[in-house]
């Protein structure tokens, strides 16, 4: 069995824990220095605060300071497990650590802005550490509809583990494998990544609907908005094949589990769909941070900001169609100059 270290101690990459032991793996599971009180509760006690759940017995916990103790020289792979925002500093984190390629598989989502294109953060990661350290790792990332606290209490989840090595993926899905986990493998990094970050993008859109709800006169059927929230994911997944594409990537990825799917998902819950109630509800993402939501990490709406100025540059050049990204441009405006999300209904696709 391989020994598998974990760096980032939250809820998605300590759910990572219960396929890796019930395959016999050793885990190792390393808190970000945000993560103190989770290791805390682990070293003492084996529980995890945040997932409300006992760790499998073998976990053994670190502080982010005994990231390099962890590591050692054994560690067989390592799992990045940590937020978008955080990649830069774990990047630091392998740089003073490595001493040799380990396979590292990620499921932070997110993006990498350049001046005319998006990045994979795998191959971010994999550019930055082969610039600085000299070191080649071989990379992959998971990506599709997988709810930590489900994942934690053994329901089924499938996945898909993506990399330009697929080698390296399908070696990866038989590490994982198991009753519950059902990962498959892609060779789309670009579509796959994409679809992975913007599902969070898209789901405040769909989130609108229920809000708006709330501002409707009341029926007396007492209807809901559903249709309303059906029509935007329906143009988000629309979207989603224009942005894929025009990067590279497939538009297969984006129909299956790692856009409808990981969408559907991200859809019924969540901070993405409860900024998307609150813009429904009239108020703006700012009035929305600083009210209902105040100190909430909201990775969609935080994309859409670091990713702004690379889509409207890419539209201003025509390397994306900006007719084709009605709901896009919608949203980006909404986060980035404290608007009102207008849903740009007469916009939208009317082919079949």
């Amino acid at each position: 069995m391989s020994t598998v270290t974990i760096l980032g101690a939250g809820v998605m990459g300590s759910s990572m824990c219960l396929p890796l032991r019930d395959r016999g793996h050793a885990v190792r599971l390393v808190g970000t220095h945000l993560d103190a009180g989770i290791i805390d509760s682990v070293k003492a006690t084996g529980r995890h605060p945040k997932l409300n759940v006992k760790l499998p017995d073998g976990v053994v916990g670190y502080q982010h300071t005994e990231f390099e103790t962890a590591l050692g020289s054994d560690t067989d792979l390592l799992l990045l497990g940590i937020s978008s925002a955080g990649v830069n500093w774990a990047i630091d984190r392998l740089c003073e650590t490595l001493r040799g390629p380990v396979p590292v598989v990620m499921i932070t989502k997110g993006m990498h802005p350049e001046a005319d294109r998006l990045t994979a953060l795998p191959d971010r990661v994999a550019a930055e550490v082969k610039r600085r350290t000299g070191i080649a790792l071989k990379i992959a990332a998971i990506g599709g509809p997988c709810i930590a606290g489900e994942l934690a209490v053994r329901r089924h989840t499938g996945t898909v583990i993506t990399s330009h090595d697929l080698a390296l993926a399908q070696s990866l899905c038989d590490m994982l494998e198991c009753d519950y986990y059902h990962p498959r493998i892609s060779a789309d990094v670009i579509g796959v990544e994409i679809c992975a970050a913007f599902k969070n993008f898209f789901a405040i859109s769909v989130g609108w609907a229920a809000g708006h709800l709330e501002k409707m006169a009341a029926t007396e059927n007492r209807a809901f908005n559903h249709n309303a929230a059906a029509i935007i994911f329906d143009q988000a997944i629309r979207e989603l094949m224009v942005l894929s594409t025009a990067h590279g990537g497939t538009q297969s990825s984006v129909w299956g589990m790692p856009g409808a799917g990981d969408l559907y998902v991200t859809c019924q819950a969540g901070r993405n769909s409860r900024l998307g109630n609150n813009l429904g509800r009239g108020l703006t993402y700012q009035q929305t941070k600083d009210g209902p939501m105040k100190g909430d990490t909201i990775e969609g709406a935080e994309l859409g900001v670091t990713v702004a100025p690379t889509l409207r540059a890419m539209m201003n050049t025509g390397m994306l169609d900006s007719k084709a990204l009605p709901l896009t441009s919608a949203l980006l405006d909404a986060l980035t100059n404290d608007a009102a999300l207008n849903i740009p209904w007469a916009a939208f696709h009317r082919m079949s």
